[in-house]
């Protein structure tokens, strides 16, 4: 097994690419993934290719702990 130091460029490559690979996996599994964005907004990814900007709140129940504040586009206005 190869050693790898964490500082290294090759390891953040890595590390790029086996979280690419997971977000394909898990949206081609029919789940959403959820990632903080450039601008520093939480985005929901659905499998369709949908994105929504959503707030998480804290303490409330799995099944209202997302709010959707919007749909996310890729036009430029």
């Amino acid at each position: 097994m190869a050693s790898f130091s964490i500082l290294s460029d090759e390891f953040a490559l890595a590390a790029a690419a086996a979280g690419f690979r997971a977000r394909q996996k898990a949206l081609a599994a029919g789940h959403s993934v959820v990632f903080v964005d450039d601008l520093g907004r939480y985005v929901e990814e659905m499998p369709d290719g949908r994105k929504f900007e959503i707030r998480l709140v804290p303490g409330a129940p799995r099944e209202s702990h997302v709010v959707v504040l919007g749909e996310l586009t890729d036009r430029i206005d």
